[in-house]
């Protein structure tokens, strides 16, 4: 947790609220304050909402303090303190005063993706989706930090309110080495995503709530011209984005057919079907269902076809548990398999490479846990790669 850059948010709210947060032994887990006018100030942690009745209820001279203190605020009333991942929103009323803040708190936690970094290394395009506050935004800072840092790819940011990279000119180290170009108002997301890519020339783009038609316009052209795209969309589920008039280009868009006499006969089917129109401009959509277990829909075309045809595509289930131990439940035959041993086994196997000089083959495993095992190689600066036929493939790691 960035315990200095919590400091500095309470230093700016008003004294009575600053006082409660660094008497409660709760401050880890906070999450957002909210100040409205004419309200007792709110509390919320992780797991409870506090309101502070026993205070003044807010004053406009309580929220002009807090806003004489930080940046300004852009065309989607968020401003923030430089140089840290705090957010805070404004309310206003109809003459444009603000009555109402809401102070979001920001964190960069590393090893969020460590049980689907294989996905993000991968080279392919992933959405992720989830309710908000579930951790989106931080899975995409700790993406660009393991792109840019580990595997030395060009990465850049593109950031709309300064949430993945924090405010200021200067990014935040969440992100790692990875570039952020900063967003003028957020209807130039589109055209700053396609900048990037004519300008600099980059090997991933990682970009937040892409949520209009010129938006996924400029997803699809990012992705055509093989740069690898990362980024999070509106909605909490598939089905969510599949029912989306607006984003649904994202995975191929959807047309209705008439099919002929024949045709249809041959399908099984009504005459008019509906079909996926392209190809979907994400290879991979990663369902986030809590900060510790995620849905991951591998061939997102596939996936789209299937749900066209009436036929349900169960997603690949990853979860990790409290002591970091992760579990793969594979749609296929639903049995949940233990990867704590195989992953021992490869640690094992790159302590002996790395001390012998010579290459050294892990047991057989399945497609999911081979990846996380080459993952788990490329960290500790080796080579990996996968040999033999199945049932009998595995990894096989060496020197560089």
């Amino acid at each position: 947790m960035d315990l200095d850059g919590l400091q500095r948010l309470i230093e700016i709210l008003p004294q009575g609220v600053a006082d409660y947060l660094r008497s409660s032994q709760e401050c880890d887990e906070l999450q957002e304050v909210v100040l409205d006018f004419g309200y007792f100030p709110e509390i919320r942690f992780a797991q409870s909402i506090h309101r502070l009745e026993s205070l003044s209820r807010v004053s406009i001279e309580n929220i002009q303090e807090v806003t004489q203190k930080i940046s300004d605020f852009n065309t989607d009333n968020r401003a923030g303190l430089e140089r840290t991942l705090h957010r805070i929103s404004a309310i206003r009323n109809r003459h444009g005063k603000i009555i109402g803040l809401t102070c979001r708190v920001g964190r960069a936690i590393q090893g969020t993706l460590d049980f689907i970094q294989d996905v993000i290394e991968s080279g392919k395009n992933v959405l992720f989706l989830g309710p908000p506050g579930i951790g989106k935004t931080t899975q995409l800072r700790e993406a660009a930090r393991i792109l840019s840092d580990n595997f030395h790819r060009r990465v850049i940011v593109v950031d709309t309110s300064n949430e993945i990279g924090g405010d200021g000119d200067i990014p935040h180290s969440g992100i790692g080495s990875a570039r952020r170009m900063q967003v003028s108002s957020p209807d130039r997301q589109h055209a700053v995503m396609i900048e990037a890519v004519e300008n600099h020339m980059p090997q991933v783009i990682i970009v937040d709530e892409l949520g209009t038609e010129e938006e996924a316009a400029a997803a699809r052209t990012i992705a055509e011209r093989g740069v690898q795209l990362i980024a999070t969309a509106h909605g909490h589920t598939l089905q969510n984005l599949i029912k989306n008039p607006t984003l649904v280009d994202l995975i191929g868009g959807i047309q209705s057919v008439i099919l002929g006499d024949d045709e249809a006969k041959l399908r099984g089917t009504q005459k008019t079907v509906l079909e996926r129109k392209t190809y979907p401009t994400f290879d991979c959509l990663v369902e986030i269902r809590d900060r510790n277990t995620s849905a991951i829909y591998h061939n997102l075309a596939s996936v789209i076809d299937a749900y066209l045809r009436g036929e349900e595509s169960a997603p690949e289930i990853r979860q990790r548990a409290e002591n970091g131990d992760i579990s793969i439940e594979h749609p296929s035959h639903g049995i949940q398999e233990d990867v704590t041993e195989a992953m021992a086994d490869i640690s094992e196997i790159c302590k002996q490479v790395h001390k012998e000089g010579r290459s050294r083959e892990a047991a057989p495993q399945n497609e999911s846990v081979r990846r996380l095992q080459k993952q788990a190689a490329y960290t500790q600066g080796l080579n990996a790669m996968s040999i033999g036929k199945e049932p009998y493939r595995r990894v096989r790691v060496y020197p560089k």
